[in-house]
């Protein structure tokens, strides 16, 4: 089991600069995940998204990915969670899973995904195009 990288940032993220730090020559297979702002939810346009964390956010996503990793020894990951101001197009949830196969790697990625939306801090406030605005919580 090994977690490269993890962490809550402003800064923009990406996989492609996550990944060259997961994958090296043992691993057959690479997943990635990039959770991009979309234009709308439940059919309503969104202008863009704010996220906050809690403090205790980046140590929960440090855990999560340990976790993940534990239950798949053979994998390799990083995951970054974005926070601050994003526009439609930006990128919020960068994970990089690799793996001798991909199986494994596609397996953990969904883990590790499901499981930081579900266990780390992090709220987001939604602008819509019609002015109205509300708040998601990752913990509900």
């Amino acid at each position: 089991m090994t977690v490269i990288t993890t962490g809550i940032t402003e800064s923009p993220i990406s996989v492609t600069e996550l990944e060259p730090e997961v994958v090296t020559a043992e691993c057959g297979a690479a997943v990635t995940f990039s959770g991009i702002i979309r234009d709308h939810d439940s059919g309503r346009g969104v202008t863009r998204l704010v996220y906050e964390s809690h403090p205790l956010a980046p140590a929960q996503i440090a855990e999560v990915a340990a976790e993940v990793a534990a239950r798949h020894p053979a994998v390799r990951l990083s995951v970054v969670h974005r926070v601050g101001e994003l526009s439609v197009g930006d990128v919020a949830l960068a994970a990089v899973v690799a793996s001798p196969h991909r199986r494994e790697s596609f397996v953990a990625c969904g883990e590790l995904v499901d499981e930081v939306k579900e266990k780390v801090a992090i709220w987001k406030h939604q602008f819509f195009t019609d002015g109205d605005d509300e708040w998601v919580g990752a913990l509900e």
